[in-house]
């Protein structure tokens, strides 16, 4: 029996949710909007799970969804589903093509590495560190690959077009402002590409079958799938095949067995067989009638995993390349530094412990910012938070109606906020250091912060000599950073956010009431 279609329709769903993916880190015209984005990555695993762990809503339960098609056809996540998945087959393609590796070999599993390395997921999560999902999760891992380097080229592919057509007078493209690139947000995925190249480039999809946490947990859960692929022991001829072609190196032709804690369900060796020797059928009775004991402990180790993960819901300055500045206004470099006790998180992340547990640095948010505000931190959060975003408001600041970050969140990390309940939203306070501002060191005019205020928490007084001076009110302040952002004077700040720890609902600003005069009707 040919199997052809089964391989070319988990080919066809896999481009179809990588480029789906890869869109949206990508997609600098805002095309698709919040409710797509949401739905376009319901099924990624260890964002949706997270997520319906703090909201326990059905509307976060892709994962669920996930392990119910794991348990039934094997780990079709891995190889349909999974970003970093399908990009590790891609690497495998062009390594053939080139004929870097023309054929795999079996390879004994890695058992006590991989439940190693989930074990250590589990018990950092549970003692509230999600650093170990920030580098290991592989939805997340492509994420900082695509917002590192595909987004910024396919800026500069974008720009170098429009440049082009702009000579020959077609301007149906348009030019694009390139992203401030930081050093962290480069450095890592490029690491990340060169692993993986290492890896897939020789050894297949050792990644998914020996470091990646998901792959392993969905591993232990195909082992006792139903539908599964089975040797014909009377019609093989033990010919090879299927053995090279299959890059989780889980079939061992020797004992004609297969490793399906491995294996990726890329169904490459059914399309290979030419005797039919091998088969895709259910073998559930004989699994439930056959060494029982192995059988509850393996279950016994799978319900273990999924408790640890599900009592987690109860343990609750970059380098910047290439970067626009303002010219500073001030003659005098200022001399005062700016004193920050804490980052800013994104607005409807609640504080920065909630935000910190919970995000595992996918960058879906910074690539979708529309004022790019929010940026990979280096050292914010400390080492335990590194790569999450922060609202870097050297770089901009965050519009006063936008909440395009807590609506496309996969995590929950990022809840979702009106427009209204954002405006109220304090993530941190205005501090002013009056020594720093111009008009005080240099009787300059300015007035720069108070100008780009929404709330007026910074509005300009009296001063000397006809000036005016600002001052703040951090009761009303929302911390959105336009006055930090608009402030001139270098290298330090006059007036800054410090971030709130717990985010706190600023006080309504006052309006002045204007005396109404009713007009003279016209004489004739």
């Amino acid at each position: 029996m040919t199997y052809k279609w089964l391989k070319w329709t988990r080919v066809v769903i896999a481009l179809v949710f990588f480029l789906l993916t890869t869109f949206i880190f990508i997609d600098f015209h805002d095309l698709l909007n919040e409710n797509k984005v949401s739905q376009i990555l319901w099924f990624q695993f260890t964002p949706s799970l997270i997520k319906f762990i703090v909201l326990l809503s059905l509307s976060a339960s892709g994962f669920i969804v996930i392990l119910v098609l794991t348990a039934l056809f094997g780990r079709i996540y891995c190889s349909a589903v999974c970003p970093l998945g399908i990009f590790q087959d891609f690497i495998i393609r062009i390594g053939k093509l080139f004929r870097l590796r023309k054929r795999f070999k079996y390879r004994p599993p890695s058992n006590i590495l991989r439940n190693i390395i989930l074990t250590l997921v589990i018990v950092s999560v549970f003692t509230g560190s999600i650093l170990l999902v920030n580098f290991l999760d592989p939805y997340s891992l492509y994420g900082k690959m695509a917002n590192g380097l595909l987004r910024p080229a396919a800026i500069w592919i974008n720009n170098f077009i429009a440049v082009s057509l702009e000579k020959l007078g077609i301007f149906y493209f348009f030019r694009i402002d390139l992203p401030p690139l930081y050093l962290v947000a480069i450095l890592f995925p490029v690491i990340i590409i060169i692993v993986l190249m290492i890896m897939a480039g020789k050894y297949g999809r050792l990644y998914c079958n020996t470091i990646c946490p998901v792959g392993t947990l969905l591993g232990w859960i195909s082992k006792i799938s139903l539908f599964r692929i089975v040797y014909d022991t009377s019609k093989c001829t033990k010919c090879g095949k299927c053995y090279f072609v299959c890059k989780s190196e889980c079939i061992n032709i020797k004992d004609l067995t297969i490793d399906y804690s491995r294996c990726v369900a890329c169904y490459n060796c059914l399309t290979v067989c030419e005797e039919s020797a091998i088969d895709y059928k259910t073998t559930w009775k004989r699994n439930l009638s056959s060494n029982n004991e192995y059988s509850r402990g393996r279950r016994g180790f799978i319900s273990a995993v999924l408790g640890g993960i599900a009592a987690f819901a109860w343990s609750k300055e970059s380098f910047a390349l290439g970067r626009k500045d303002v010219k500073p206004l001030n003659k005098k470099p200022t001399t005062i530094p700016e004193v920050r006790h804490y980052p800013v998180s994104p607005p409807g992340s609640l504080g920065i412990n909630h935000f910190t547990s919970l995000c595992t640095a996918c960058h879906l948010c910074v690539s979708q910012c529309p004022t790019g505000v929010l940026q990979p931190s280096s050292d914010q959060y400390g080492w335990n938070g590194i790569l999450q975003p922060f609202m870097d408001y050297n770089n901009n600041y965050c519009n006063y109606e936008c909440v395009k970050c807590s609506n496309i969140c996969p995590t929950g990390a990022i809840l979702s906020l009106t427009e209204e309940a954002k405006k109220r939203v304090q993530t941190g306070k205005v501090v002013l250091e009056i020594r720093n501002c111009v008009v005080y060191t240099e009787n300059t005019a300015c007035g720069s912060c108070s100008e780009h205020c929404p709330t007026q928490a910074v509005r300009m007084v009296p001063y000397k000599n006809g000036l005016t001076i600002p001052e703040i009110d951090s009761t009303i302040c929302v911390g959105c950073g336009a006055c930090e952002y608009a402030c001139p004077v270098r290298p330090f700040k006059a007036i800054y956010v410090d971030g709130n720890p717990i985010h706190e609902i600023a006080k309504e600003p006052q309006t002045e009431k204007l005396d109404y005069v009713e007009p003279e009707e016209f004489p004739f």
